[in-house]
């Protein structure tokens, strides 16, 4: 299994230390939520944050933009360092075209759902993508519990992949845990997204180790 930590659950205070607690964990990914407090209603941090983690991080850069037009930012996110750039579908009116301004600008490019958000929406550029994004909550906060039918969501996204081909792999974000995971690793999906339950784990190195082996 791919494990994509979440930043935004991370010690601020000492950002450093949980840095290099990824690049010594197995986590093959670091996941980056930005927001903008209109889409989403929060606000995380931006791309100065974005660069220093850049700069002190040595696993790629799953950058997650939760925020209204990201098609303006693609290139200040490339400049950041990130190698995949998720946007979300409820923001892209001309969705097609921000996906392929993401590859062209030397990104892989994802596409997020809501919860709320079916999965069909995607089968006219399921070929076209990197990878889904499916929140099993809704996005903004940290913290909150695992949507159940999100299973339901992996299993018909993967079988809309193997229906058209498509090499796209299915991450998912929200109330991650290794009882999730799990559940989620049977369903189809091929990327976990985990916040609190790596950064405020007692041995982080060991949670993210038990979703690595599922």
């Amino acid at each position: 299994m791919i494990v994509s930590p979440s930043l935004l659950s991370a010690d601020f205070g000492n950002l450093n230390k949980d840095l290099e607690m990824i690049n010594t964990s197995e986590a093959q990914l670091l996941h980056i939520d930005i927001m903008d407090g209109v889409f989403v209603p929060n606000i995380s941090f931006g791309f100065p944050v974005l660069k220093y983690v850049q700069q002190t991080c040595k696993k790629p850069l799953d950058v997650h933009l939760m925020i209204v037009e990201p098609q303006k930012f693609i290139q200040e996110v490339k400049d950041c360092g990130a190698e995949i750039m998720n946007v979300h579908y409820e923001t892209c009116t001309h969705l097609h075209r921000v996906v392929q301004q993401i590859k062209a600008a030397g990104m892989k490019a994802g596409v997020t759902l809501n919860p709320a958000t079916p999965v069909c929406v995607l089968r006219d550029i399921i070929t076209e993508v990197d990878l889904v994004l499916l929140m099993s909550v809704n996005p903004g906060f940290g913290g909150q519990k695992f949507i159940p039918q999100t299973l339901n969501k992996v299993r018909e996204l993967r079988a809309l992949i193997e229906e058209t081909g498509s090499k796209a792999l299915i991450e998912v974000d929200g109330g991650v845990n290794d009882k999730t995971g799990e559940q989620l690793r049977d369903a189809g999906a091929d990327i976990l997204v985990a916040g609190n339950y790596v950064f405020k784990a007692e041995d982080p190195h060991a949670a993210i180790h038990s979703l690595y082996i599922l």
